[in-house]
């Protein structure tokens, strides 16, 4: 049985194909030039010969084919956003950024997610590029991007976000992790704090490292000692960072205060302590939405993901069009915004 609207007409489609300019020319009784002129708004049609043609693009649903058209002048207007993970609330202004950026320019954002997977990263990136995509901006899973060389050498415009590459020298525009999280460390450490827990990202990941690496500084700075059991890395699913932070605050000498490496780790260290009997103070990477309606509201190093992507954007664009140099590395700062969680004292 066929459904069909009151009054519709029952027509056979073959999906997947579109009207041609062939198909126009012949509904239309003209020329392939005449329809041709017709479609690029040039002169030398007679207006009732542009009726029909019009006439019969209408009812044909054609489109003319801009990317035929601009591969003919060497660009797509087009290009490649390869996220991490598309559910991440940090990836949303970070590509609404750059896609704003795109559209200034004139050109269409396609963006995918890599699931934090780098043969997925892979697969997208060399997708998109086998799309004729003029750039890239790339938030890389994996550590090794040679795969990418030779369409870098070959005129794909590419920035890193978030990351550098692995392995071979490109653009990229970076969020200082390791001054934030000592930022954040420091900071706990001036409201008295002494026993500190780092729950972070998985090690080798550029970010999960350098807030390491932030967190070390900051405890040395003070003269402070690090515990082997106050530091955590490893995925960032509820399980694992649940079960790393009750480990912490049960432990015979238990930390007093949590950094935590990402927004995700964050969530989960909230809902640990929630009703736990001791306060126990918390300093987070990355801002998250509702962060300030808590109570206490979680202090946090927040980041301008937006920023991020704008950036990245605005410096592939100048790429493309023309723009030389060695490959640039920026890095964006952070900030502390103090809501309570980190100003806690110590518990008696």
């Amino acid at each position: 049985m066929t459904d069909t609207a009151p009054g519709t007409a029952t027509t056979s489609r073959r999906y997947g194909t579109r009207p041609t300019m062939k198909d126009v020319a012949a509904r239309a009784g003209v020329g392939l030039k005449t329809v041709s002129r017709v479609v690029n708004g040039e002169p030398g049609v007679t207006p009732d010969t542009e009726r029909r043609v019009k006439e019969a693009i209408t009812a044909l649903g054609f489109r003319r084919n801009d990317s035929a058209r601009i591969l003919r002048k060497g660009r797509t207007a087009s290009i490649g956003l390869v996220l991490e993970d598309l559910a991440d609330p940090f990836y949303g202004p970070l590509s609404r950024a750059v896609e704003e950026v795109a559209r200034a320019h004139g050109a269409l954002l396609i963006n995918g997610s890599s699931a934090e997977d780098p043969e997925r990263e892979q697969e997208l990136v060399l997708a998109l590029c086998a799309r004729r995509v003029d750039g890239l901006v790339v938030i890389p899973a994996g550590r090794d991007h040679r795969y990418l060389a030779p369409e870098i050498a070959a005129g794909v415009a590419t920035v890193f976000v978030d990351r550098p590459a692995g392995r071979i020298d490109a653009d990229a525009v970076l969020s200082d992790s390791f001054g934030g999280a000592r930022d954040g460390v420091a900071h706990l450490i001036a409201h008295g704090h002494r026993r500190i827990g780092f729950l972070g990202d998985q090690p080798g990941i550029h970010t999960a490292e350098e807030r390491l690496r932030g967190y070390r500084t900051a405890m040395a700075e003070a003269g402070l000692p690090v515990d082997d059991a106050w530091v955590s890395l490893g995925p960032t699913d509820p399980e694992r960072v649940r079960a790393a932070a009750i480990e912490m605050l049960d432990a015979p000498e238990p930390v007093t205060a949590l950094f935590a490496g990402n927004n995700r780790v964050t969530v989960t260290v909230v809902r640990v302590l929630a009703g736990r009997p001791r306060p126990v103070a918390l300093v987070g990477f990355d801002d998250f939405e509702l962060a300030d309606l808590l109570s206490p509201g979680i202090t946090v190093i927040a980041q301008d993901s937006a920023q991020l992507g704008r950036t990245a954007a605005d410096l592939l664009f100048r790429r493309l069009d023309g723009a030389g140099g060695e490959p640039r590395r920026v890095v964006l700062p952070t900030r502390l915004i103090a809501r309570g969680s980190g100003e806690l004292p110590p518990a008696p």
